[in-house]
């Protein structure tokens, strides 16, 4: 009987392309509708494009191949300044598996994509949120060793100029 080659089955994690943002467009949508959130932008590849591939870009999203090549997750970071610690970090603003995905290492490699990229930039730091009743990510994460911190993420939609942020956002 012949060997496995034990990088077969090794994950595969790299930066998306170009060509790849209608898949995640797709991972966002099963993303958004699993954590229950409103619908997002109707043109979200047009808008993340650029954001993604322009010169000096501060975004950045690894992908997760399965075993077959399909992209089956993502993880989207950006630079961000913490000003207590007065210091720059890797913000990861979204990890997400396609279910069927769940369970095979992808999670476990997209972090450890995360953490190189933090490095690649010169950061020593990664901060995420997860909601409280993903209960599962929340596993995920400690056996990862992260430590949670308390919160709760708040979000203020901004009205156009001439409307104070404040009074629109009581008539909500």
């Amino acid at each position: 009987m012949e060997a496995e080659d034990p990088q077969e089955h090794r994950p595969v994690v790299r930066a998306a392309r170009p060509e790849d943002l209608p898949r995640l467009v797709e991972l966002v949508h099963e993303h958004v509708a699993y954590e229950k959130s409103a619908p997002r932008p109707p043109d979200l590849a047009g808008r993340l494009g650029p954001q993604l591939f322009a010169d000096g870009a501060r975004l950045w999203v690894l992908l997760a191949e399965a075993p077959d090549g399909s992209v089956a997750g993502y993880a989207a970071c950006s630079a961000e300044f913490a000003f207590w610690d007065a210091r720059h970090y890797l913000h990861m603003d979204c990890l997400y598996l396609a279910e069927e995905a769940r369970g095979h290492g992808l999670g476990a490699a997209l972090m450890e994509g995360v953490a190189d990229l933090a490095r690649e930039l010169g950061l020593d730091q990664v901060q995420w949120q997860t909601p409280d009743w993903n209960e599962g990510a929340i596993r995920f994460y400690d056996r990862l060793g992260a430590a949670g911190a308390p919160k709760r993420r708040y979000s203020l939609s901004v009205p156009p100029p001439g409307t104070p942020a404040v009074a629109a956002a009581a008539t909500h």
